[in-house]
């Protein structure tokens, strides 16, 4: 099964590192997040991706053109320009890098990778956000139900403490930093029937996925959600880098599932 990534944002709220570099390639722990994510699918044996690029997307060719190199010790003969490999970490991977356009949105991204599909059913996620995700189970709650779309909802820890108070301005309950309510939100991790496409116009670059498709999936009853309690974080801003980089530096990521 072939997962297919969104990689082609600006990352307009993380500008301190996505003015150099995609959104994606923004490093936690010496690696390009989209490598983070890469891994949580390989980890349940899907390792072939098609990559949506967009803003910077050579930096992604790049990185992945030379990752064998980059990612091995090498002897380099420079009177014959030879090259002996050592030690080669590379991954069990296959990856299909694809210009979907610098300010095309989701939607048209999704379309334009169509024809990389093999008619089957696929998963789709976003390039920012990392989780400890059951995708076999994932992809089992999707086969059990029938319908053509799946999307993995999660209930976000809240940012800030939450007050109640009394008419007076009392405030008689605090909590800090609720993790999560009884909303649910988009965490990504889709799995797709190919008849997705149908809920799509043949030009869709204007559109966004998750304000085009996705309601109408719903509104025929098409879409089902997984619910995932665990682990969840979408790297939205520098804070949530720092954070990320903290947990990987404690050696033990909660993402980490390889």
């Amino acid at each position: 099964m072939k997962v297919v990534i969104f990689a082609g944002g600006i990352g307009s709220r993380i500008t301190e590192e996505s003015h150099l570099r995609p959104k994606p390639m923004i490093e936690i722990g010496g690696k390009p997040i989209l490598w983070h994510i890469m891994k949580i699918f390989s980890s349940h044996g899907f390792n072939e991706f098609i990559i949506c690029l967009g803003y910077k997307g050579y930096m992604v060719k790049d990185y992945f053109f030379n990752y064998y190199m980059h990612n091995s010790d090498i002897t380099i003969g420079l009177k014959d320009n030879s090259v002996e490999i050592h030690n080669s970490e590379a991954e069990n991977m296959k990856i299909t890098l694809v210009d979907t356009g610098q300010n095309t949105k989701t939607a048209g991204r999704l379309q334009r990778i169509k024809k990389y599909l093999d008619g089957e059913e696929f998963m789709l996620s976003y390039g920012d956000g990392v989780a400890d995700i059951d995708l076999t189970a994932l992809l089992a709650f999707h086969r059990s139900h029938g319908k053509m779309a799946t999307v993995t909802a999660i209930q976000p820890a809240g940012r800030f403490g939450v007050l109640h108070m009394n008419h007076a301005g009392e405030v008689d309950i605090f909590n800090e930093k609720l993790q999560g309510d009884e909303n649910w939100i988009n965490g990504g991790f889709f799995v797709l029937k190919n008849d997705v496409f149908n809920y799509l116009p043949e030009n869709a670059d204007e559109l966004m996925w998750e304000e085009s498709a996705l309601p109408i999936l719903s509104a025929d009853a098409q879409l089902m959600a997984y619910q995932h309690k665990g682990y969840w974080k979408c790297m939205d801003a520098m804070r949530d880098k720092i954070e990320l980089e903290e947990q990987w530096d404690k050696g033990v990521p909660p993402w980490k599932i390889w």
